[in-house]
């Protein structure tokens, strides 16, 4: 089969590679429907994040089961299924308990040895742990098979940055970050009650989106200009809660900057660079709460799901960009340049 490979930074390749096989009673063969390109696959391919030659790369896709293995109880060949990005067993303490990314027999997607989404077939490990069953009727529905798509990764993940930043009916959000994830923030703080939603961000494309999504107000400014401009915004207060999309240290003082006394971030952008943006003494003496990482988006996707499905929250607009397999080297390209959003491929 043909998938997506990085060599280097910068170097995404698609190539022939082994056709996924079942290895183990609990696996299945999934056919690639839907993939696309994550912002945190961007560190690889700016060589912030160590990556294999020829490894793969690409943790979000749904598709159509191929092939079962013998031990395989809830899916047949012909089933439509989203598969988070991180398998897990679905039977382990961690997973009982709803953290299915600390699983003990887990993994990433695009981890040296296993497939990356971003390809036309994907072997998928502890099958009924992991995937989530979709309607067939769906996979006619282009639409809603790209906001299905979502439940991969991006709006499970806003979804966690909102309980981090403990959104409630009637409080002030503010979201740091104006990618996929944090438009999906914008979604889930506005799914879960919140009254007033402050997104950061300058690109008009995107702003439009946040308050398609339920922003109410937008602040372009950066940094120090920034915290001044939500604290006006809030009386001086700052926010209940913050949503941190991004990951860097700037983004993260931003956060501690535009956060109420007594308030909460989630963060889930992805950490890179030198330094945290975290201050002890400040989170201490202001009684600041930070919660979040890597989202157990598995646990999501049930909650998540019908809202999808009947139309109640739409995330298929964060996808901006459409390509086929042969499109994937210059979709990352194009999300480099910050000429696209979400680049979405169909194999």
């Amino acid at each position: 089969m043909r998938a997506t490979v990085i060599h280097a930074p910068r170097d995404i390749r698609v190539e022939e590679v082994a056709d996924p096989r079942i290895q183990e009673p609990t696996d299945v063969v999934v056919r690639v429907l839907r993939a696309c390109v994550c912002g945190s696959d961007l560190w690889a391919y700016r060589g912030e994040s160590a990556r294999e030659p020829g490894q793969r790369i690409g943790h979000e896709f749904l598709g159509v089961v191929e092939e079962a293995g013998a031990g395989v109880q809830g899916f047949i060949p012909g089933d439509l299924v989203v598969a988070p990005f991180v398998w897990s067993d679905g039977t382990c303490a961690y997973c009982a308990d709803g953290l299915t990314t600390s699983c003990d027999r887990g993994g990433f997607w695009g981890s040296a040895g296993s497939d990356g989404g971003q390809g036309e077939a994907v072997r998928v490990p502890y099958a009924d742990g992991t995937l989530v069953g979709l309607p067939a009727a769906a996979a006619s529905d282009d639409r809603l098979l790209t906001a299905l798509l979502s439940l991969s990764d991006v709006l499970g993940t806003g979804h966690h940055a909102a309980l981090g930043a403990g959104v409630t009916p009637g409080s002030t959000v503010a979201v740091v970050g104006d990618g996929a994830v944090g438009l999906c923030g914008v979604m889930a703080a506005k799914r879960l009650g919140a009254g007033r939603i402050i997104a950061l961000g300058r690109h008009r494309t995107r702003t439009d989106i946040a308050r398609g999504f339920g922003a109410t107000d937008v602040v372009a400014e950066r940094g120090e200009a920034a915290v001044a401009a939500v604290r006006e915004l809030t009386r001086g207060e700052g926010a209940h809660g913050v949503i941190e999309a991004v990951g860097t240290e700037q983004s993260m003082r931003t956060a501690f900057g535009i956060v109420r006394d007594g308030g909460s971030i989630g963060y889930v952008g992805v950490p890179h660079g030198s330094g945290t943006g975290v201050d002890l003494g400040a989170m201490f003496d202001r009684n600041i709460a930070l919660r979040g990482g890597v989202a157990p988006v598995r646990t999501y996707i049930p909650e998540l799901l019908p809202d999808v499905l009947d139309g109640t929250i739409d995330p298929s607009p964060v996808f901006d960009l459409t390509v086929g397999l042969d499109g994937v080297p210059g979709g990352y390209k194009a999300m480099d340049e910050r000429t696209a959003l979400k680049v979405l491929v169909k194999p």
